[in-house]
């Protein structure tokens, strides 16, 4: 990711919302890259929402700035729920500037209500030791 102009606020740096934007772009590659895109959520009837997000700015970035953006499961309960993790560094000087994390709860896709995770959800997202 390069930081734009758009990506700016009013003080100059990056706006907390563009940061929340790459976490979820970075979280439906990841997904898809495991089989699980938002078709394979539909067809199964069961998908992830978010219950929480945890967000911990470590430095500001400005633009033209260059980042690296990770995500992994980090927590799976085989029932319920998942946790995904994140860190975003910037390339020039390898700083870490934020780390998330986002506990999701699966429900179905059609009433929006809790719903066990199927055996497909289990199988993707495995938690990284």
């Amino acid at each position: 990711m390069t930081v734009l102009d758009s990506h700016q606020d009013a003080f100059g740096h990056t706006n907390n919302v563009s940061y929340l934007e790459w976490l979820e772009t970075a979280a439906w590659a990841h997904s898809e890259a495991l089989g699980l895109n938002i078709a394979a959520y539909y067809d199964l009837g069961c998908g992830c929402v978010v219950r929480k997000h945890e967000l911990n700015y470590c430095l500001p970035t400005y633009i033209g700035e260059k980042l690296a953006i990770g995500t992994w499961i980090s927590a799976n309960d085989g029932k319920l729920s998942t946790t995904r993790d994140y860190q975003i560094i910037r390339l020039h000087d390898n700083k870490t500037i934020l780390t998330g994390r986002t506990h999701f709860v699966t429900v179905d896709m059609q009433t929006g209500k809790a719903k066990r995770m199927p055996p497909e959800f289990i199988r993707a997202y495995v938690p990284v030791t």
